[in-house]
């Protein structure tokens, strides 16, 4: 057995301090906000600003998975997460999209977090690899998306 000493952890990634310093501007920005109604138009410009900063391969499918979302679980509120899209339930982030570039990863994101029903006996999927939005990828993602508020 390896001993502390042994141990190769150095830290955290540049890109995962890069996230944990987005999501505490976020928690910031959040909380100097204004009325509820001005509070859900600046957070939507802030996740469609953070989509059109993505390189082109990334930003093409997050305005596809952003517009999916919007249309097919309308009562899910947009917000960043992480420095990624994000889509809440009463403050709970459902889904939310990581760009590839984000970690480098050879694929895009489209993953969930515990208040999406997507419960399916005693193992589901709670992430997806996205290299492109297809008409087939984007039916799949609105059938997933209103299961997970259903």
């Amino acid at each position: 057995m390896a001993s502390a000493k042994d141990s190769s952890y150095e830290g955290f990634t540049v890109e995962e301090r890069a996230a944990m310093k987005d999501h505490a501007q976020e928690q910031k920005k959040a909380a100097r906000r204004g009325s509820r109604a001005d509070k859900a138009a600046e957070v939507e410009r802030d996740v469609l600003a953070k989509i059109a900063e993505m390189p082109d391969s990334d930003r093409i499918i997050a305005e596809r998975v952003h517009a999916v979302v919007k249309a097919n679980a309308p009562v899910l509120a947009p917000k960043l997460w992480y420095g990624m899209p994000a889509y809440a339930l009463d403050g709970k982030v459902v889904c939310f999209f990581q760009s590839a570039a984000k970690f480098k990863s050879r694929y895009a994101t489209l993953g969930f977090n515990d208040p999406a029903k997507l419960d399916e006996g005693t193992m589901w999927p709670t992430a997806f690899a996205l290299t492109e939005v297809t008409d087939e990828a984007e039916a799949r993602i609105a059938a997933l998306v209103k299961q997970a508020v259903s």
